[in-house]
């Protein structure tokens, strides 16, 4: 092998995270699996996750119990293990969307809602389009080949692990979508705003923000921060902001529903826009709680001294 080309796979991160290119390889050949045969190893993982493993029991159990004090503590052990049970399904498929194509993914899931969202995107220079971690958000990244406008999916980059991030990225922009760091949403939708070139900026918003932001409300039982960007991009554009509802139709079928929260924000308040996203994501949660991310440690942070809680 020449010095050239050893120099080049140093440089492209081969020789420096052998094991986590290793793993990418592993996952890209998980992904050709057959649906039947992914779903048979999300079982297997499923018993692994739950009896042995126990992965991140005290997390999804603390925030359960928090979430919902009015369940009994059998209550809480039979939503934690639906909840493993989704989380081993979800976790495969957001693998096999490496590998699917656009007429299986089709086969697989549905939009609604999405004319409206398109015209009044198309209307109003743009839309802000506010999901969170419940169900499947991963396969709606296909949401592009809905759209007229252009799809924004902006994410949070894996800097401690650039395989993986290139991989996930792969997946989610082979529809169509451009990935934005969440440092860049801002002024890369200002850019498109300025150019009047409508595009939807899509955002997992339920994030966990730093315990320094200005934005706190409670959100199921318990204080939670949030990110202020999207409701502000939203005040200064005035583009409408919509709820994406990713509902279960089946095992690795999913309907993703697009409402509309606000039409003016321009007229409203940061805190009113942030509510209406909170009632709708507990709204949802509520409905089927195994389906959301409970292993997430969304409530780390503490309310700081002098930061008034939303109401």
């Amino acid at each position: 092998m020449s010095k050239t080309k050893i120099q080049n796979q140093k440089s492209s991160g081969l020789f420096r995270h052998p094991g986590k290119w290793a793993t990418v390889v592993l996952l890209k050949a998980i992904a050709m699996l057959p649906f039947g045969c992914l779903y048979f190893l999300s079982d297997v993982w499923y018993i692994v996750i739950k009896g042995l493993v126990k992965y991140r029991n005290e997390v999804i159990a603390d925030n359960l119990i928090h979430a919902f004090p009015e369940k009994s503590a059998r209550e809480i052990l039979l939503l934690r293990n639906k909840f493993y049970r989704y989380f081993c399904d979800v976790t495969l498929e957001s693998i096999k969307l490496y590998h699917l194509n656009a007429k299986q993914l089709h086969k697989r899931i549905k939009f609604t809602g999405t004319e409206k969202l398109d015209a009044l995107a198309e209307k109003h220079n743009g839309a802000i389009l506010l999901a969170f971690h419940y169900n499947n958000w991963e396969w709606s990244s296909a949401l592009q080949q809905q759209l007229n406008c252009k799809l924004l999916m902006v994410y949070n980059k894996m800097r401690d692990n650039e395989p993986m991030d290139e991989f996930l990225q792969n997946a989610r922009e082979k529809w169509g979508g451009e990935p934005v760091q969440m440092g860049r949403a801002a002024k890369v939708t200002f850019r498109y705003f300025a150019q009047q070139e409508p595009v939807v900026v899509g955002l997992i918003a339920d994030q966990s923000a730093l315990a320094s932001s200005q934005m706190w409300a409670m959100f199921m039982n318990r204080e939670a921060a949030f990110f202020p960007g999207p409701v502000k991009i939203a005040r200064k554009t005035n583009q409408p902001v919509f709820f994406q509802y990713a509902k279960r139709l089946g095992r690795g079928k999913y309907e993703y529903r697009y409402t509309l929260l606000a039409d003016e924000p321009a007229k409203m308040d940061d805190r009113e826009i942030l509510l209406r996203y909170i009632e709708k994501m507990e709204e949802v949660i509520k409905t089927n709680p195994e389906y959301y991310l409970w292993s997430h440690k969304r409530w780390k942070h503490k309310r700081p001294e002098g930061t008034a809680l939303i109401q």
